[in-house]
């Protein structure tokens, strides 16, 4: 699964300064540099290289000042990472490539130093956004087949643990969730129900989200 790659790449990044979360806005791997405004940098995964792996890239180059694709590399060296044309057709596009052997370790086989497309500044918007309202890391990058951990659900579920002694009114818990009073009358998860004006209680569904997900463990990555 791509899920195995992402140890590694976000190490890679980490170690060149950026913070590094998954499954940003749609993107496997989101780093953010420290400075301001940060330099963006999207990572998408595959277990191999392949055309599907360009064209997420491509679809993700407008968000971002420096786009990397991933993938493990063939153990008998004859997968696309040693297609020159593959190699060459990354550096016309201006996009990285690394390469991660079964133990771990990264290579960059194509380094990201062509002009970039024409950015689009409500992408990286909603990706730096993303990326700095989310507590910790919690979702895996390359994760297809589970929910996705965004700052939204992680505000969500603060609601819900502030609602398990009892209603509770969202001005209450405005110190920690700003946006308390819109999530609740939203219910998009149906975890709450409205009790009166102003006053929500927890449904089985949010007690049950809780358990799923504990929020009393700061968000580090999903194993």
């Amino acid at each position: 699964m791509e899920t195995t790659l992402y140890r590694p790449i976000k190490c890679f990044l980490e170690t060149a300064g950026y913070t590094v979360k998954g499954e940003i806005a749609g993107c496997d791997i989101v780093g953010l540099s420290a400075a301001e405004p940060p330099l963006v940098v999207i990572c998408e995964l595959k277990l191999s290289f392949n055309l599907e792996l360009i064209l997420q890239a491509v679809d993700r180059a407008s968000a971002g000042d420096e786009v990397w694709i991933a993938a493990r590399v063939s153990a008998r060296g004859k997968g696309r990472e040693s297609d020159r044309r593959y190699r060459d057709l990354c550096r016309r596009l201006g996009f990285g490539m690394l390469g991660v052997s079964d133990a771990g370790t990264v290579e960059i086989l194509v380094s990201p130093v062509s002009p970039m497309p024409r950015k689009n500044p409500r992408k990286r918007s909603r990706l730096v956004d993303e990326h700095r309202r989310r507590k910790g890391d919690p979702a895996v990058g390359g994760s297809t087949r589970s929910p996705i951990m965004t700052a939204y659900r992680q505000q969500a579920l603060s609601c819900a643990a502030a609602l398990q002694s009892g209603t509770v009114h969202p001005r209450d818990m405005k110190e920690a969730v700003p946006k308390a009073g819109n999530i609740l009358r939203d219910n998009v998860y149906g975890w709450f129900e409205r009790i009166d004006r102003g006053i929500y209680g927890l449904t089985a569904a949010g007690a049950e989200a809780l358990i799923r997900w504990p929020v009393n463990v700061p968000g580090e990555t999903a194993e």
